[in-house]
């Protein structure tokens, strides 16, 4: 599954929009309090910590995005953007979300 930011793929044709699709990944509360005890990672101003789980986050968006993806019978996603918001009473949550468009290329 190719997923690329660009709205083309250099060199293949798109032969099918298949829909707009998204993924997405909520972080609770417990996360956030699991990276304060580790807070002994921050090193020059960054949390090695805090990075890891935004990546696992990152991660499990973009898999979903892509498992819609081949649900629809896509084998690319394209213009994917990648968001990340703050959720919840107390900013309690962080929400990672991954949209874009499945299509179908020759």
């Amino acid at each position: 599954m190719i997923v690329t930011t660009t709205s083309n793929v250099e060199g293949r044709k798109v032969i099918k929009y298949c829909g707009v699709i998204a993924g997405e990944a909520i972080l609770g509360a417990n996360m956030f309090k699991d990276l304060f005890t580790g807070i002994r990672d921050l090193v020059g101003g960054r949390s090695g910590t805090y990075e890891r789980e935004l990546q696992r986050a990152r991660e499990i968006a973009l898999k979903e995005l892509q498992e819609r993806a081949q649900e629809l019978g896509a084998n690319a996603v394209i213009g994917v953007n990648i968001a990340y918001e703050v959720l919840g009473s107390g900013a309690s949550m962080l929400m990672v979300s991954a949209s874009g468009t499945a299509v179908v290329l020759e």
